[in-house]
């Protein structure tokens, strides 16, 4: 008679390591404002806001397999809906950034019904005139500024240092609960299924998955987000314009970011918008040369470097910083006592680590 243990293991050392490091970070980040510079914790706050902007387009078409570059409008209507509530509804700017998020998730729902009757490249095309809809509406609203955009007059009560303090402390809150969220996300039975309709649509759906439903959920999670990335941008710049918000830009950035660090890899955004604000911040005075350079950059990844630098950093040390997927750990039958002490330590063998198909992570 043999026996045979089982385990999941859904963590790693290097993601315990990850684990330290964070609470490190968390803590630097979060006493910034009394030992750095203003200049730092604005440079923070642009960071997040193309951090958050681009983990939420890594969600909705490196995990939902929607490859959209009209992410955009949501982007716009963040900062237009923040600066309403605040303007023009009294309400705090600062308590308008995750009320204009929810706005912009809501505002997902009537327009995925026109998204979703488009598939493939059709649907990113829609996604783009979509936000170029937008675009021109706001323009034609004088109470928001019209076409030259207008100024946040809701903070002129308070100082700078206490806006920027502020600012910068929801900017790094809206960063943790990003990366957390998207995270226990993507380890649920929903992140799951959200992986097996990116695979095979078809498939998933005859294994019982609501395959509509869950990509409307992720489609108004990821405007959500897009919207928390607009509102928390205008916050800190102080003014918005319609050009400005609703930029392709800023998809064209995401996209750069997201296959740069490794797209449909939690560690792929954050390594890519490291990158990405280096670059910016070192070479963006070489005008026309940077845009090269990233247009070269991008292409190089993408021919030599398929799953992204990240990919390459994780196939060097064999593991990720956020595991999602889950290992079986089998041991090798154990011989019965009758075998013997020596036999039945004979019989046992190291573990062996087996991720079964469903669980695998992209």
């Amino acid at each position: 008679m043999t026996t045979t243990d089982f385990n999941v293991q859904r963590s790693s050392p290097a993601s315990r390591i990850t684990l330290v490091l964070g609470a490190a970070w968390l803590v630097m980040a979060t006493t910034l404002p009394f030992w750095g510079e203003a200049s730092w914790m604005r440079e923070m706050v642009e960071f997040s806001c193309y951090f958050i902007f681009a983990m939420m387009w890594n969600l909705l078409a490196g995990y939902g397999g929607m490859v959209s570059v009209g992410q955009q409008a949501f982007f716009g209507l963040g900062g237009y809906l923040m600066l309403a509530l605040s303007d023009l509804g009294g309400i705090n700017p600062f308590v308008a950034i995750p009320l204009a998020a929810l706005g912009a998730g809501v505002m997902a729902v009537p327009l995925s019904w026109i998204a979703f009757r488009l598939q493939g490249g059709y649907f990113a095309i829609g996604t783009w005139v979509i936000a170029e809809v937008l675009r021109l509406t706001v323009a034609n609203i004088a109470a928001v500024g019209g076409g030259s955009g207008t100024s946040l007059t809701a903070l002129r009560g308070l100082s700078r240092l206490v806006r920027q303090q502020t600012t910068y402390w929801i900017a790094v809150a809206c960063v943790v609960a990003c990366i957390v969220g998207i995270y226990l996300f993507l380890r649920s039975k929903q992140g799951l299924a959200l992986q097996a309709i990116r695979d095979n649509p078809v498939a998933a759906e005859s294994q019982g998955i609501a395959v509509g439903r869950m990509k409307l959920r992720v489609y108004m999670v990821a405007a959500a987000g897009c919207g928390l990335a607009g509102a928390l941008y205008f916050v800190g710049n102080l003014r918005i314009s319609p050009d400005a918000a609703f930029g392709v830009n800023w998809t064209a950035f995401a996209i750069f970011i997201v296959v740069i660090g490794g797209i449909g890899r939690i560690e792929g955004p954050m390594v890519g918008a490291v990158l990405f604000w280096l670059m910016n911040k070192f070479l963006a005075d070489y005008g026309t040369w940077y845009q090269m350079g990233l247009g070269l950059l991008a292409i190089a990844v993408t021919l030599f470097f398929r799953q992204g630098l990240w990919g390459v950093v994780q196939g060097w040390i064999g593991s990720s910083l956020f595991p999602t997927q889950r290992v079986l750990v089998v041991s090798a039958p154990s011989a019965s006592a009758a075998r013997g002490p020596a036999a039945e330590r004979a019989g046992s063998a190291a573990p062996t680590a087996l991720s079964p198909p469903c669980a695998q992570n992209s």
